[in-house]
């Protein structure tokens, strides 16, 4: 019974992510009717020619399909690997962002855009996703005795690389004192999903592909884990192996997530939880659930982020976090409700 709740939860939480697709897409300063967008999109797709302008058609297929599209790979992505990562250190408060990653990403991106290194967004990416697997090394590094990884020291070291990370680039910023370059660095530290193109959506979404394949694989794995390692090994899971693998692939993920749109808050907090209470706590019925309900989720609040305040923008950080801190406090208040 509970099985087919949570199949009915997921395919009405998929025809509300294409349906939230479509609609995002049609919101902004130029007026476009859901008819003009699928007609463009079967344009590129080849299915028929769309009776609509040049202008629109670059608005749809250049501009706002493709960071839709970002918004909801990097809300399922984040949204996942918060899922994994709770269960993985056993720590309800565990995020995406637990080892490091996003403030060694934010550190290598800081480094580019001071250096002046390549051009654009696509160098900024890239020097985030240098930052961000370097620092996942350190941690690892700091952390693994005789090939295991033990979960309290993993999230210690990250909190401690985390804050090194987060002291130099506040250095480098002071230390360079270039207002433009200071702005830049502020807007991408926020969170940000502006300038997404087809270049990044592409690069993020084979990965956030096989990462969730293998998390779903891992899914019974993950159950076990809940129990705790001992529990875990006497059900037959090779602890070592499986925590090495969930933690590499989620680590590869946030660091493609972190350098095509910064470190946004609270995806990979809120979402997991939220979810839980809808399915409980097993990965074979969470992860299906908790994977498109964060792609709805960031697309409509970067949806917000880019109309609410035209013609300024908001960072999508900036939101999350606004909606994240009372949503994360009614959590709580729940969760001490029902214990």
């Amino acid at each position: 019974m509970r099985t087919a709740g949570t199949a009915a939860i997921t395919l009405t939480l998929t025809a509300g992510l294409l349906a939230s697709v479509i609609s995002a897409i049609t919101i902004g300063a130029a007026d476009l009717s859901i008819g003009t967008v699928w007609a463009i999109i079967g344009e590129h797709l080849g299915l028929a020619k769309a009776d609509v302008s040049v202008l629109r058609g670059h608005i749809v297929w250049n501009l706002r399909l493709p960071r839709v599209l970002a918004a909801a790979t990097v809300g399922a992505g984040l949204a996942a690997v918060g899922a994994v990562m709770q269960t993985v250190t056993r720590n309800p408060l565990a995020d995406p962002y637990l080892l490091g990653v996003s403030s060694g990403a934010a550190l290598g991106a800081v480094l580019v855009i001071v250096a002046g290194i390549g051009s654009g967004m696509v160098a900024v990416s890239g020097g985030a996703f240098a930052g961000a697997l370097a620092t996942f090394a350190v941690v690892v590094l700091l952390t693994a005795r005789r090939g295991a990884l033990a979960p309290t020291r993993v999230v210690l070291a990250g909190i401690a690389i985390a804050q090194l990370c987060a002291a130099c680039t506040s250095f480098v910023i002071i230390w360079v004192g270039d207002p433009r370059a200071t702005q830049s660095i502020t807007f991408w530290l926020s969170g940000s999903l502006a300038g997404s193109g087809w270049a990044k959506v592409c690069c993020a979404l084979p990965v956030l592909a096989i990462v969730l394949l293998l998390v779903l694989s891992h899914a019974r794995t993950l159950n076990a884990f809940a129990f705790g390692e001992e529990a875990a090994a006497a059900l037959g899971v090779d602890v070592g192996r499986s925590r090495w693998l969930l933690l590499i692939g989620t680590a590869l993920l946030t660091a493609v997530l972190v350098s095509i749109s910064g470190a946004i808050g609270f995806v990979g907090l809120i979402l997991p939880h939220a979810a839980r209470f809808l399915t409980g706590p097993d990965h074979r019925r969470l992860l299906p659930v908790v994977v498109p309900a964060g792609a709805i989720f960031l697309i409509w609040v970067d949806t917000a982020a880019r109309t609410v305040f035209e013609p300024r923008e908001l960072p999508v950080g900036v939101l999350t976090a606004v909606l994240g801190v009372p949503a994360f406090l009614l959590l709580l208040h729940r969760r001490e409700v029902r214990g």
